[in-house]
């Protein structure tokens, strides 16, 4: 095993009168877990779990809001309340002893929520500014209500002190405190604008009244941008601003500063300031090691700081003294642990896909795009324990996500599994979506169930088409069926087989396309996405994406369609909204007519071009899942109780069955990757 004495990840850091164990932290995020604004049992378990999994610090809160005014925007906790204390003490208690420090976010969210939501109480901001994202028209703010907010602030941090917390961390980029200091937000002809000393007067009083309240043996912080770094030359908060700013925040009494580059109040500079799949590891490293030679107070910093290796440059350069690795523990909250253990090869990799942050707005709460236990601590385990019982054979058909996750939980548990996978490549629909370069790290999903496979000992037989004479003679306890699905083009009414779809443009058989194409998505995700951008590095292409809602993509989030639209503008796709293609037929020169039909209107348009390319999902695969049914023992039923439970399938309908047989993934219905990886985890854990 590797000496970790001299790793600088693992060294530990002072922090005011704070030891942490070591250099790594999970940043300030909120999750969407709390219930009724309280982080309870759920929201507890999964800090508790980044604790026992060896991180220095660990920050809950991302944006705990101070104020009624401050209503929640995606499941933000309510520091205004006093019982919430109880639950922090918990919180505390659990993570203490499991060997991390904690410390919660403080923020008036300000501008960045919504009017109609919480008790319908006009949000406020330093200047009367719409702020895009949330599409809040604030007020401007009144002396009463700073006076208010100061108090608010003061009290929510004694509470944080009082429920045990290690510190808290100040939120100043995009919120109330930052709208005063930035001259973007702050338009004020008051005291509280103008000159920087204006400008950053009321963020240092609440900072100063922060103090007073907690006294000086609590860790206060602050998170901040240091460069808005507005596009266009547009006026923001510049480095030389914010750098003052942040000297005299820390002469006020701020314990740390953790650095940002950039601005959140749109998608596109949302997606610049948190960088996802597709952009460089540590992009603005360079420039907190400006920021950290330049103050006096520690700095801390996440963007993008995705594998271990990347956290070790920052350390050992100098350009940070406590490392962010929050997604990169959202995926793996073992990650420190298996550092100490030399087990890094083993560490489930971020791979960039922003999907925790997608699914808040998407589905209510933050999920890892490949670790389903992820916020389910409650009730999935993320280190699987052998099992006790009976080993028995399990043999699983398929290599996509699904079948890849099937027979690593198997391998894991102890059983003798068997995987076919008709491809020399395994990876199915999302080896197909890493196809574009952009987004090829996707791959990793992949790659690292495989490396798993191989180190649990499953029989891998790639490039091998599984009838089921091959499934019968392995002689299983245990068959899954993971074959995943194929393009559906069946909706047409006709021309199904004049158009492509968009598997053809991601394997590469529609070969150097040209001219006119129609692009229609009846998906609404990333297949029509990809197959636009990769078709766009096509040379004499023009592109109509043709969609039947009323947005583009509408399961694209907004931490990913930033890039996407970057494309679209960039190479002039032109975009067609509540538009559905009913048909498509060859014209006499040998191009395509596709007829085009509105709701709205009831009217039909034709549409010209040399290539039509479709996305309606896909139909599953389920062959040789129905050629196994008659001799399954539970005839392909699943017991939702028992799987919700995370109990055993014991369904007999069958008493001369020989095994038991379950689809998942595609193979049942089309979804998305984590949806297949989850279906494979819950109904393998407990076999």
């Amino acid at each position: 095993m590797p000496s970790t004495t001299l790793d600088p990840l693992l060294q530990p850091f002072q922090l005011k009168h704070l030891t942490l164990r070591n250099r790594v932290v999970s940043t300030s995020h909120e999750p969407a877990f709390g219930e009724e604004g309280m982080p309870k049992d759920r929201y507890r378990a999964y800090h508790l779990e980044k604790a026992r999994g060896g991180v220095g610090l660990t920050m809950i809160g991302g944006s705990a809001v101070v104020s009624p005014d401050s209503p929640p925007a995606f499941g933000n906790l309510l520091l205004y309340r006093d019982d919430i204390v109880p639950w922090l003490r918990l919180l505390a208690d659990d993570v203490h002893e499991a060997g991390a420090a904690v410390m919660c976010q403080v923020t008036h969210l300000g501008r960045r929520t919504s009017n109609f939501t919480g008790d319908w109480l006009p949000v406020v901001s330093a200047s009367p500014l719409r702020e895009p994202a949330h599409r809040a028209f604030p007020k401007a703010a009144e002396a009463w209500d700073l006076d208010r907010i100061v108090a608010d602030y003061a009290a929510a941090a004694v509470r944080c002190r009082e429920g045990g917390l290690d510190g808290i961390e100040l939120m100043a980029y995009g919120h109330f405190l930052d709208s005063f200091l930035s001259p973007a937000t702050n338009h004020r002809d008051d005291e509280w604008g103008g000159s920087l000393a204006n400008r950053m007067a009321f963020p240092r009083r609440v900072i100063r009244a922060v103090r007073d309240a907690v006294g000086p043996d609590f860790v206060v912080g602050i998170r901040m941008s240091l460069d808005e770094a507005h596009p266009g030359g547009l006026p923001g908060l510049t480095f030389d601003e914010a750098l003052t700013a942040a000297e005299r925040y820390a002469a006020d009494g701020i314990d740390f500063i953790s650095a940002i580059h950039g601005s959140l109040e749109s998608d596109a500079s949302l997606a610049k300031t948190i960088p996802s799949i597709g952009t460089p590891l540590g992009p603005y490293l360079d420039f907190t090691g400006e920021v950290r030679r330049r103050l006096t107070v520690p700095v801390m910093h996440a963007a993008r700081i995705a594998d271990v290796a990347t956290a070790r440059h920052a350390l050992r350069e100098g350009l940070l003294d406590l490392v962010g690795m929050t997604r990169a523990q959202i995926a793996d909250p073992y990650l420190v642990a298996k550092v100490k253990a030399g087990q890094e090869d083993r560490i489930r990799p971020c791979v960039g896909a922003s999907y925790c942050l997608d699914a808040i707005y998407d589905s209510g709460d933050t999920k890892c795009v490949h670790n389903p236990a992820a916020g389910r601590e409650l009730h999935v385990p993320h280190l699987i324990s052998p099992t006790i019982g009976r080993r028995r054979k399990a043999v699983v058909v398929g290599g996509g996500p699904a079948g890849l996750e099937a027979a690593r939980v198997l391998g894991e548990r102890g059983h003798d599994v068997v995987l076919f996978e008709a491809s020399d490549q395994p990876g199915g629909q999302l080896r197909l979506a890493a196809s574009n370069p952009r987004r090829g790290d996707l791959i990793q999903i992949v790659d690292w169930r495989l490396a798993e496979c191989k180190h649990l000992g499953v029989d891998l037989r790639l490039a091998t088409y599984a009838e089921a004479d091959d499934v019968l003679a392995e002689h299983p306890d245990l068959v899954i069926v993971a074959t995943g699905g194929m393009p559906d083009r069946s909706f047409l009414g006709k021309g199904e087989g004049l158009v492509a779809d968009t598997w053809d443009v991601m394997t590469g058989s529609l070969r150097r396309p040209r001219g006119d194409i129609l692009v229609y998505d009846d998906h609404g995700g990333y297949p029509a996405m990809d197959a636009v951008e990769v078709l766009t590095a096509s040379p004499g292409v023009r592109i109509e994406y043709v969609t039947p809602e009323r947005t583009l993509a509408p399961d694209v989030g907004s931490m990913n369609s930033p890039a996407y639209l970057r494309v679209f503008a960039e190479h002039g796709v032109t975009t067609t909204l509540a538009r559905r293609l009913r048909s498509v037929r060859r014209t006499g020169d040998g191009r395509l007519a596709a007829t085009l039909y509105s709701e709205y209107t009831e009217a039909e348009t034709e549409r010209i071009v040399d290539h039509v390319i479709v996305e309606h999902g896909t139909l599953p695969m389920d062959e040789l899942y129905f050629e196994l049914l008659p001799d399954s023992t539970n005839l392909g039923e699943v017991d939702h109780r028992a799987l919700l439970a995370h109990e055993g399938q014991a369904v007999v309908r069958n008493e001369a069955g020989r095994y038991q047989l379950f689809r998942i993934g595609d193979a049942v219905a089309g979804r998305n990757i984590h949806a297949a990886i989850y279906d494979a985890l819950r109904l393998c854990l407990p076999v």
